[in-house]
C-alpha cells in the first residue's frame, strides 16, 4: 500500500519528526487503511469534507497528534475523547500510542459502529467506543474522575467543553482543548467554568500545524479538585447555558 502513496507518507514523516515523532512501518499501514475507510464510509456518510491523503494527514492525523507538545502521553494510563466524530484525535493516539486505555464517546450510533470496523481492522485493542452524551456517562461511578487525560476536538465553546470534560478526570488529571483561529476571548470567558468545575488553565500552546500556515491552540487545563456533584447539569444546558 505504501508504494502508491509515496510522497505523501514521505511528508507525514516529515511532520512527524518536527513533533518529535517517529512511525514505524506498521503504524503508516495503520493510518492508511484508516484513511481509506474513513474515505469508503464518507461516500455514505459524512464523517469529514476532507478527503485527499495529504490532507487528511496533515489536517486530521497530524493534528491528533499535536498534543504531544502540551502533555507526555507516555505517562497517560486513561484517556477519553468527547465528541470523538470519526475518530480524531482518539484512533491516531491509539496506533501512536498502544498503552494508552482509549476510550471514545459520541453521540451518534453510526460514527461509533464505523470506529468499531476501524478499531477491528487495524488491532487495535485497549479501545472502546461509547454511545451518548457526555453529559448522562459523566455521573456513572465508572466513568465519573476515573481517566488521567480528556480530549476533545469538538466545536464548541470552551466552557461547555470544561463541563462536558471535567468531571471525568481524575484530580491531578488534565483536560486538554484543541482549538483553531483566535481563542484569547474564550479562553478568558471560561476561567469561571473552569473554577468552578474544578480545574485550573495551567498551559495554552500556540502553533502552526506543521508544513502549512493553519493556527492551532492547545488549551490545557489541569484538575485541582474534585467537581461538585452538581455538574454536568442536565443534558443540553451546557451548551444552551454555558457557565459564565
Amino acid at each position: 500500500m505504501q508504494k502508491a502513496y509515496e510522497k505523501e507518507i514521505a511528508q507525514f514523516l516529515s511532520d512527524g519528526k518536527s513533533l518529535g515523532i517517529a512511525f514505524t512501518d506498521r503504524q503508516i499501514e495503520q493510518f492508511l487503511l484508516y484513511y481509506e475507510m474513513l474515505i469508503e464510509k464518507n461516500k455514505v456518510m459524512n464523517l469529514t469534507g476532507i478527503v485527499e491523503l495529504s490532507e487528511v494527514m496533515q489536517k486530521h492525523f497530524i493534528d491528533s497528534l499535536t498534543i504531544c507538545q502540551s502533555i507526555s502521553l507516555e505517562k497517560v494510563e486513561k484517556l477519553l475523547d468527547i465528541g470523538t466524530g470519526a475518530g480524531f484525535p482518539g484512533i491516531p493516539l491509539k496506533i501512536m500510542f498502544p498503552h494508552i486505555q482509549i476510550t471514545l464517546l459520541d453521540s451518534l450510533k453510526k460514527r461509533l459502529d464505523f470506529l468499531e470496523e476501524v478499531i477491528e481492522a487495524l488491532h487495535l485493542t485497549g479501545i472502546a467506543v461509547l454511545h451518548g452524551r457526555a453529559e448522562d456517562y459523566a455521573r456513572e461511578k465508572e466513568h465519573r474522575e476515573a481517566y488521567d487525560l480528556c480530549v476533545s476536538r469538538a466545536v464548541a465553546n470552551l466552557s461547555t467543553l470544561s463541563e462536558y470534560c471535567l468531571p471525568y478526570v481524575k484530580t491531578n488529571g488534565c483536560f486538554i482543548s484543541y482549538k483553531s483561529g483566535k481563542a484569547e476571548e474564550e479562553i478568558l470567558a471560561a476561567q469561571k467554568a473552569m473554577q468552578i468545575l474544578g480545574g485550573s488553565l495551567t498551559e495554552t500552546v500556540y502553533f502552526t500545524l506543521p508544513n502549512s500556515d493553519i493556527k492551532r491552540i492547545l488549551v490545557k487545563i489541569e484538575k485541582i479538585r474534585k467537581t461538585p456533584l452538581k455538574y454536568p447539569r442536565k443534558a443540553g444546558l451546557p451548551s444552551k447555558e454555558p457557565i459564565s
